[in-house]
């Protein structure tokens, strides 16, 4: 059984920019300990919800040397470091590591799309280089891969591969993974609207966007699931569905900095390509915000 990296809600934090598309650092730090203060059970800095695809190199690396310094050891840093790029992807994790982080958040290759063979080798050549667990990212609706259980069996054996980040939609194989690995893989939900299915098949958790407006809601969803009291963990994840899902009413992480900037939090734009909704998906979202008291 491989050491678990966290249990409960980490959450997928976003990266604040000034107005003038600049890392604010100082909201960063501001949005970090916040998290922590209000039961977030591991930071996740520079994932898709960070927006690390257009931060750049040196963008990405201060950014995870800032963050593991500003958690300072309280909960897991998890740095997010994959690419399509198999030597790139190590060099931001040895860059990860030598920054303090204490786990390594990887997606699977995207746009050249590799094959089970390839993710496997893809996977493998960055454990071998690396000296602290890795979870795996699948979240094929951004990829274009989707990572197949009997792949997941073959990369549980490596030492340092502990966990998955399942964010497929599928159950069924998620079921599948579960059953064919055990102890060797962990499982943490991608999705906030499926974190009580998951847990209630063997999952350890959530990586959270919803922990970045409400921490303490998906943690205690989280929390109740693990320790057994499925009924009262789904009875929570119901009455949250609708922000769960309406934090998705458009590109993540685009909703889900509009309602922090609507709760007054000021973590600023998207970069580009991403760009502000619709009139009609923000009207969607205050509502949601405004049912919870968030606003």
């Amino acid at each position: 059984m491989k050491k678990l990296i966290f249990t409960g809600a980490g959450v997928a934090i976003v990266t604040p920019f000034h107005n003038d598309f600049s890392v604010n650092y100082d909201k960063l730090g501001e949005l970090i300990d916040d998290q922590i203060a209000r039961g977030t059970d591991a930071v996740i800095i520079c994932g898709t919800t960070g927006e690390s695809p257009t931060l750049s190199p040196e963008e990405h690396a201060e950014v995870i040397r800032f963050a593991v310094k500003r958690v300072a050891g309280r909960v897991p840093c998890i740095a997010g470091t994959g690419s399509n790029d198999t030597v790139f992807a190590t060099r931001l994790s040895r860059e990860a590591e030598e920054a303090g982080a204490d786990a390594l958040l990887m997606v699977t290759p995207y746009y050249n799309k590799a094959s089970q063979a390839g993710l496997i080798k893809h996977f493998s050549y960055v454990a071998d280089r690396v000296n602290i667990p890795i979870i795996l990212y699948n979240v094929p609706s951004r990829t274009g891969v989707d990572i197949k259980p009997e792949t997941y069996l073959a990369l549980s054996k490596h030492p340092n591969i502990a966990a998955i980040k399942e964010a497929n939609g599928d159950i069924s194989s998620v079921a599948k993974t579960i059953a064919l690995c055990g102890e060797d893989l962990a499982v943490y939900s991608g999705n906030d609207d499926q974190i009580t299915a998951l847990i209630a098949l063997g999952g350890k958790g959530v990586i959270s966007v919803l922990s970045n407006v409400a921490p303490e809601i998906a943690h205690e969803i989280a929390a109740l699931g693990v320790a057994g009291d499925i009924p009262a963990s789904a009875a929570l994840q119901l009455e949250w569905l609708d922000l769960c899902n309406d934090l998705f009413v458009d590109v993540n992480p685009i909703p889900v900095k509009a309602a922090m900037n609507m709760m007054g939090l000021e973590v600023g734009p998207c970069r580009l390509p991403l760009c502000g909704m619709s009139d009609a998906a923000a009207a969607k979202l205050k509502a949601a915000l405004q049912n919870h008291g968030l606003i």
